[in-house]
Parts: C-alpha cells; structure tokens; sequence
C-alpha cells in the first residue's frame, strides 16, 4: 500500500476543498441571516456525548441506536457515542443549564458534523453535516409553523429544486400507543409478508414500518389504519392550526398519513422536505414536535419542536456553484522590485476593506498578469522603481499613480 492509500480519508468520509468550502460557509450564513431574524440563537454541544443519552432520547428501538452509532470507551471506561444528530444535546444542555428559567420559548440554531455507520451513497456520508434549529418552552402551533418556515425559506435561498414538504402528526404518546395497538394487530396478522426488520419491532414500535423499503411490506402498509384518522380532538386541533398557519404563509404541502421520523421522541408534528433532484433518497430536512424529551433527560416538562438539514443533502439538491470571492487588487512586481514595497502594500489595502493578494511564486511581469487575470483581478498595482501603475484588467488601460494614496483612493472610488 502506497502511503497516499495509507494516508487516504476512511470510507464514508470525505474532504472539503474550494469551491465546495465556499458554498458551505454562504449556506450558513444564509441560515445565520435567517435565524437571527427570527430571534433564533446559536448553540454548541459536544460532539461526543454519554451513549446513554442517545439510548434514552434517541430510542433504543431506532435503527440509528440498534445500528449506526459510534460507540466507545474512553480511557476512563465510560461509554462515550459520537453525536448522531443534535436535538438530544441540545436538550440535555436545556436542562443541565437551567435554560427553562430563561424567558419561554428559548430558540436556539447549531450546524456542525454529526456521525453514523450507514452505507454511503450520495449526498451521504459517515461523517456528515446538519443545520439545525430548536425551539422550546412552548407547544404553540406557531412554534411548529415558524420552524417549517424557516426550513423552507433555508432550501429556497440555497436554490434547492423540486422541494416538496410532507407533513403530519403523530399525537401524543398516549394516542400513538393506542395507535400503536391496533397497527401492531393489523400487521401480525400479515407478518409472513414483513421483512425481517419490521417483523423485529413489531412489539416495540410498529409504526417502523412506514419506514421500510421492502416490496412486501410496503404493500401491506398501503391498507394499514392511518394514525391520522385516529388522533385525539386536541391533536386534530393542533394539526389544523399549524396547516392554518402554513395557508396564511402560502406554503405548499401535502398531508400523510404514512410518515413517521425515524427518532423515538417525537409527538404531534412531524415534517420532511424532499428534493426531486435527488432521486430515491430524498429526503433533505426535517423534524417535529418532541414534547417529553426534556423531561425524558431529567429535565422539567418542557415542550419542544425542532428540526434538522443536512448540508450535503442541500447542496447537491441545488447544484449551485460557489460564488467566486470579492474580486481582489492584485500587487504585481516588476522585476527586480523589493518584495517589502509590495507586501507593505497588500497589508494597507486590506486595512482599507479591499481583497488585495500579491506575487509570491517569482513569475515574470507577464506571468503575473495572466495569473491576477486566472485570480478574477478586476486591477492590478505594477510596483515599479520608485512609482505605481494601476491596471484595469478589463478594458487593458494603464494609468500611472502619485503615491500609495492615491491608489487606494482610486481603487476605493472605482468599486
């Protein structure tokens, strides 16, 4: 094995090189812009957690706590799991911090990597990144409505294509477990027509099986009682709130009856935004109402909605190309020039608020032109014997210059 093979990032992971970095860091800026409108704060947690804290939030009936979770002990013999994803976190910190003291509701935005022990494919990776928004101390529908809002108003300024947004409610607990029931009841008595999986969860959360991609399964699911059709009056009421609130905001959607997020916690809300641009695995954000998972992680009762989008998902659902950086002042040097002259100048110009770089490889005169022209240098400052030229890179004119100044007051008037 060669050492660039030895050296080579694991499989399922992957680098960031430009223009990808670009178009990254102006998707969170967008969500920052977004968020901060909103009133939404931003938060950090830890991107290793206690497992137990996955265990308990997350489920332990989900696949990402049966299968995909990277798991170890660290060298005090502590069970430690690398962050699956980031609403257990953040309600941990709510509760560790004391954050229900705060004024109702507390809003709070994260993006970061997150990790799971899936088969990569496209637009998924072992190693990923999410953008995720929380808000709680408040079962509003407003709240629900708000955050499917700001996701959407997300996917359309990163020009992602072909958005669809499903949405439905799963109740609460106790309207889900009678749910649970008679779904449960309705299956067994097709279990030889489940795959394997399902047929596994079937005490423990049957309502998996709206999840599954098995032929057979999905076609014993197409005749399966709807959660929908079974909610208590308060979660209907809910429901019909929150799809008021869309109308008004003249959002597009579709109610259905078939989803089901694939974390425990969730109760009355839930959401997806699909993208067509991505084929089968559609899926590019979502989230819902989890109004136990405070008090679940020993917290006060606290309701709360959330959700979450994955970077990667985003990008290559809008195929956007990453802006080009702010045209920069190119320092050239005659041959022979002290390099001091022309450093001394880049740092003015920065200071001045202006992208300024400079030759630093030893190219010709010539040389250097052609590669400020490669850079996208809207002008060029020849640093010659004792005086300065600027070049305008666009119609070829050059035009001498008294002093440093000068320059900078031309450059600063000519943007």
């Amino acid at each position: 094995m060669s050492r660039a093979e030895k050296l080579r990032a694991p499989r399922g992971t992957f680098d960031i090189l430009p223009p990808d970095g670009r178009r990254r860091r102006e998707l969170a800026g967008i969500a920052a812009e977004l968020f901060d409108a909103a009133g939404y704060e931003p938060v950090e947690t830890p991107i290793f957690e206690d497992t137990d804290l996955f265990a308990r939030g997350v489920g332990e009936t989900t696949d990402i706590v049966q299968k995909e979770m990277f798991t170890f002990e660290d060298a005090g013999g502590r069970s430690i799991t690398l962050r699956p994803e980031g609403t257990a976190g953040v309600c941990r910190a709510y509760a560790e911090h004391g954050m229900h003291k705060l004024a109702q509701p507390v809003k709070l935005w994260y993006a970061g990597p997150y990790f799971r022990y899936e088969a990569p494919q496209a637009g998924r990776f072992r190693q990923f990144s999410q953008i995720g928004a929380e808000a709680l101390g408040s079962d509003d529908p407003s709240i629900d409505a708000e955050l499917i809002l700001l996701l959407r108003d997300l996917l359309e300024r990163a020009g992602a294509r072909g958005v669809r947004l499903r949405l439905s409610s799963l109740g609460t607990p106790e309207a889900r477990r009678a749910y649970s029931g008679e779904l449960r009841e309705y299956l067994r008595a097709r279990e030889s027509e489940l795959s394997d999986d399902v047929r596994a969860r079937l005490d423990a959360n049957p309502l998996r099986a709206f999840d599954s991609d098995h032929p057979g399964t999905r076609s014993v699911v197409e005749g399966a009682p709807r959660l929908l059709d079974r909610l208590a009056p308060e979660d209907s009421e809910h429901l019909v709130a929150v799809c008021a609130l869309l109308d008004d905001a003249g959002a597009d959607y579709e109610l259905d009856g078939t989803l089901v997020r694939g974390l425990d916690y969730y109760t009355r809300t839930v959401f997806e935004f699909t993208s067509d641009a991505l084929g089968a695995q559609s899926g590019v954000g979502g989230g819902g109402r989890y109004d136990g998972l405070v008090e679940q992680l020993g917290g006060p009762a606290t309701p709360g909605a959330g959700w979450a989008a994955g970077i990667e998902r985003i990008l290559l659902a809008s195929e956007r190309s990453g802006a080009p950086g702010p045209a920069p002042v190119f320092v050239a040097l005659e041959e022979g020039e002290d390099a001091r002259r022309g450093f001394a100048l880049v740092r003015r110009l920065r200071a001045a608020g202006l992208g300024a770089e400079m030759e630093q490889a030893g190219r010709s005169l010539k040389g250097q032109l052609k590669h400020a022209d490669r850079r996208g240098a809207r002008w060029v400052v020849i640093v010659g014997s004792g005086e300065l030229a600027l070049r305008d890179m666009t119609s070829g004119e050059q035009r001498p210059l008294g002093d440093e100044g000068q320059l900078i007051r031309t450059v600063t008037e000519l943007r």
